[in-house]
């Protein structure tokens, strides 16, 4: 338990010290491709996330989820990539391939789905190469090139905003 908290507390210092050295890649180009950062420790309408986003133009086979929880069953088995605290080694580095390869792509777009800073999900996030980086106002202001002042319990409110922001930045 004590490890954990230091395992956090270096990983969020981390984060936040390595944020000052962040890029702005935003482009000009449509949305095409999803990615989605969530936790699911407490969210749990993953399905009705992307029925919005289908709903709004976006290919269901364009849209890839990484999942976080803070615990999981042993006999709990996802089709999902999923990762937790434990994927994350010492030196602010993930063991675990799925999430790597999740960091490593090029999404259009980045819906980071999480209203809570926890040092796993601001890693990933500071690590993707997605062009274009949504969240949640409660989160770290330099994480995200967008931010929307919404809870993680109100998805439907959160992609109304998302889209018709999106739509004035003749992103989609």
């Amino acid at each position: 338990m004590f490890l954990n908290y230091i395992k956090n507390f270096f990983t969020k210092r981390n984060v936040k010290n390595t944020l000052s050295n962040v890029k702005n890649q935003a482009t000009a180009d449509g949305i095409k491709t999803v990615g989605i950062v969530f936790d699911a420790s407490y969210f749990y309408e993953k399905e009705g996330l992307i029925l919005e986003l289908v709903r709004n133009g976006i290919l269901e086979k364009n849209i890839e989820i990484l999942v976080y929880k803070d615990k999981f069953k042993k006999s709990e088995i996802l089709d999902i990539p999923q990762f937790s605290l434990k994927d994350l080694n010492w030196n602010a580095s993930f063991k675990n391939q799925e999430v790597t390869d999740f960091t490593k792509n090029k999404f259009d777009l980045l819906i980071n789905y999480y209203d809570i800073e926890k040092a796993p999900l601001l890693l990933v996030s500071q690590l993707s190469e997605a062009h274009f980086k949504v969240g949640f106002l409660s989160i770290d202001k330099r994480l995200n090139h967008f931010m929307i002042n919404t809870t993680a319990e109100n998805y439907k409110v959160f992609m109304e905003e998302l889209f018709k922001y999106l739509k004035i930045l003749n992103k989609i």
